[in-house]
C-alpha cells in the first residue's frame, strides 16, 4: 500500500522530482542525500523535504539512516505495484521493460479474475459490467480520451472486485495505472480496436451467464491485444 499524498502542489512536485530521479537512475542505489540539502537545493522547508522523503520511503525507494541521511535503495526493494512508481517507470527510460512486466502481470491475474467472477459476481456487479461495456461502445470512436478510459478503468476494477478474491481486488490500482499510462503516453489508438471492444462485451456477458471458460478466454484476448498494440505504438 502506498502512502497518501497530501495534495499540496509543492509537496507532490518534490515527491515526483525525487522519485523520478531514483527510478530513472539519476540517483543511483547506495547514494545518499541529506534532508537539509534536499530542502536547500529545491527551496523548500525542511518539514516539506522530510514529508517527501517519508513518501519515498513508503515506496521502498529510500532508507532513512540515523545520522547518515537518506540512502537510495536498490530496485529489488521498490514497491513496484505503487501507481506512482509505475507512472515514473512508464515516463522514463525503463518504459519498455515496465510495459512488458505489466502485460505479463495482467496475463496472469485478469483471466483468473474473469473466471472467478463468472462463478461469484453479484447480480449488481453483472449489471454494472454490462452497462460499462455499453458505455465503452458509445465512446469507442474516442478511445484515447478520458470518457472511454474512465469506463475501461471501472470495468477492469469491477472485474477484479467481482472475483471475490481480496488480493486480486487489491491490484485495481496497478491495473488502472497500466490503462492510464497507455492513454497518457499515446499508446492508445484514437479509434478503439473493435475486436477488443467485442472481447470486453464477451467477458461481461460470459460473467453474467456464468461461463467461466468463456470469460477467461475473452480476457486473455483483451490482454494479448493490448500488449501487442502497446509494443507496436512504442516502436
Amino acid at each position: 500500500m502506498t502512502a497518501p499524498r497530501n495534495g499540496s502542489p509543492l509537496h507532490d512536485s518534490l515527491v515526483d522530482e525525487l522519485g523520478r530521479a531514483i527510478v530513472d537512475g539519476a540517483q543511483a542505489p547506495g547514494s545518499r542525500m541529506l534532508t537539509v540539502e534536499i530542502a536547500e537545493r529545491r527551496g523548500v522547508s525542511r518539514s516539506a523535504a522530510r514529508e517527501a522523503v517519508r513518501v519515498l520511503e513508503s515506496f521502498g525507494l529510500v532508507w532513512v539512516r540515523r545520522k547518515s541521511g537518506v540512502e537510495v535503495r536498490p530496485r529489488a526493494d521498490w514497491n513496484v505495484y505503487a501507481p506512482e512508481v509505475i507512472a515514473w517507470r512508464l515516463d522514463g527510460p525503463g518504459r519498455d521493460e515496465q510495459l512488458r512486466e505489466l502485460s505479463q502481470l495482467r496475463a496472469a491475474i485478469e483471466p483468473l479474475a474473469a473466471r472467478l467472477a463468472a462463478g461469484g459476481a453479484t447480480a449488481a456487479q453483472k449489471v454494472d459490467l454490462v452497462s460499462l461495456v455499453v458505455e465503452m461502445g458509445q465512446e469507442d470512436h474516442e478511445a484515447d480520451r478520458e470518457r472511454y478510459l474512465a469506463a475501461d478503468v471501472r470495468f477492469h476494477r469491477l472485474l477484479l472486485e467481482a472475483s471475490g478474491n481480496a488480493m486480486l481486488a487489491a491490484l485495481g490500482d496497478t491495473v488502472e495505472a497500466v490503462l492510464r499510462g497507455r492513454t497518457e503516453h499515446d499508446l492508445m489508438p484514437h479509434i478503439a480496436d473493435q475486436n477488443a471492444v467485442q472481447w470486453h462485451r464477451d467477458v461481461a456477458f460470459a460473467v453474467a451467464s456464468g461461463d467461466a471458460d468463456g470469460a477467461a478466454a475473452a480476457m486473455r484476448d483483451i490482454v494479448s491485444e493490448a500488449d501487442q498494440a502497446m509494443q507496436r505504438a512504442s516502436r
